[in-house]
């Protein structure tokens, strides 16, 4: 690994172009940060909704995982896992 001094001059041949573009990424990268922690308490507060009015938190979030994978995908995994079931002697 370069050592501090070379690390330092490094830094220092950025063209203004290319320190614009890494400060416009940074801005970037900060947004979104802010936005995803906005839309995560928004999300907690809606799961703390549908627990106030009785629903299983748990299972909404089973049910909403099975809904975005694909429907192929979804039968073939609840095939192993009936599959694997009985194999144990649970059903």
């Amino acid at each position: 690994m370069a050592d501090d001094a070379s690390f330092n001059a490094e830094a220092d041949v950025l063209t203004s172009a290319a320190q614009g573009r890494l400060k416009s990424f940074i801005e970037r990268i900060t947004r979104l940060e802010e936005d995803k922690a906005a839309v995560s308490e928004d999300l907690k507060a809606v799961f703390a909704e549908a627990k106030g009015e009785g629903f299983d938190t748990k299972i909404l979030r089973k049910v909403i995982r099975l809904i975005k994978q694909d429907k192929v995908k979804r039968q073939e995994e609840e095939a192993l896992i009936d599959l694997y079931l009985s194999a144990i002697g649970g059903l």
